[in-house]
């Protein structure tokens, strides 16, 4: 089979394609894939950069999509044919967040989805949605369950809350895309009036350029009447956490998701407390989250918004697309 390896200490010259032996037979209780797609966050850019260092060799990418090939002893959730997506904390199926590092998260801590096959543990995977293709489905495991924790696992989003949505990535896309169906009022920033015209498309009630109007954290109140956003994707980190505090409701809440402005910085804590809103850290969700998101999209009908394909062999050139910054939606690895 086909797999990549990045070399220590990564960079995306470092990562390289090989032919290996492929995984052989599942034991009991395990499943062996043919992956088909995955797709890329942030996350793996900054492994596969070398911003966050890894084991040499290590298989990167968190999300894989693909088909069962063969089933072991004991597994009876899945059968030979069934499309399936890979989850980002295999060891966390449900009930509380129970983990607060990337030791276990395939393409970091452990090997990931850049491969053509793979066996291992039923509990790794869900089923993908019906109808989804391979591609389609590699984009819940990261960003569209980040999405789905962030407004309806721990925001209790209801019809009629205000969303604000920061930038055009998956997270922020598939949270336009899930508060919309919910029957929520939609607010979102970026920076290029071409992705604005195209998140107003996608269902974006207001929408708001963050260059031109850098205080757009009172915007936000102006365009609710002084309410405030009830529900924050937060994705920027220290340089947009200020405005979107300034941004939200009274008692609203923050999903604090992405590190993109940094790791640290000064806020402005007496402002959120007055505010008394909740500020709430998450990586991702558990395998019950993830199966209870799938349950919504084959209802709703959601279908992720897709940017562009590579090939596996064109990882790097991948990688180099999204560092460029201007793709709408996810990139994905189709082979």
């Amino acid at each position: 089979m086909q797999v990549v390896n990045l070399k220590s200490p990564g960079g995306l010259d470092n990562l390289e394609l090989h032919e290996v032996e492929g995984p052989g037979e599942p034991g009991p209780g395990e499943i062996r894939v043919r992956i088909h797609a995955s797709s890329l966050n942030f996350h793996d850019y900054l492994v596969a950069s070398g911003v966050s260092p890894t084991e040499q060799n290590r298989i990167p990418m968190s999300d894989g999509a693909g088909v069962v090939e063969a089933v072991g002893q004991g597994v009876n959730e899945f059968k030979v044919g069934d499309a399936v997506v890979s989850t980002f904390f295999p060891h966390w199926l449900e009930g509380p967040a129970r983990v607060a590092d990337f030791k276990t998260v395939p393409g970091d801590g452990v090997d990931g989805y850049a491969r053509e096959q793979v066996v291992r543990p039923v509990e790794w995977f869900t089923h993908a949605p019906a109808g989804y293709s391979h591609a389609e489905a590699a984009t819940l495991t990261t960003a569209g369950l980040t999405a789905w924790r962030a407004l309806v696992v721990d925001g209790g989003l209801k019809a009629g809350d205000t969303v604000l949505t920061l930038g055009t990535g998956g997270v922020s896309i598939f949270a336009v895309q899930l508060a919309k169906a919910m029957g929520a009022h939609v607010i979102s920033t970026s920076s290029s009036e071409e992705k604005l015209s195209k998140l107003r498309e996608l269902g974006a009630d207001e929408t708001i350029n963050y260059r031109e109007e850098p205080e757009w954290g009172k915007r936000v109140k102006a365009l609710t009447g002084g309410h405030g956003a009830d529900h924050v994707i937060e994705v920027g980190g220290p340089g947009t956490l200020p405005q979107s505090i300034e941004a939200v409701a009274i008692a609203g809440h923050i999903s604090l998701i992405g590190v993109l402005t940094g790791t640290g910085g000064e806020l402005p804590t007496a402002k959120l407390m007055a505010k008394q809103a909740k500020l709430q850290g998450l990586i991702v969700g558990s395998r019950r989250h993830q199966i209870e998101m799938i349950r919504a999209l084959e209802v709703n009908g959601i279908k992720p918004v897709i940017d562009r394909s590579f090939g596996l062999g064109d990882i790097a050139e991948a990688f180099r697309h999204q560092e460029a910054g201007k793709h709408f939606g996810k990139i994905c690895l189709e082979f």
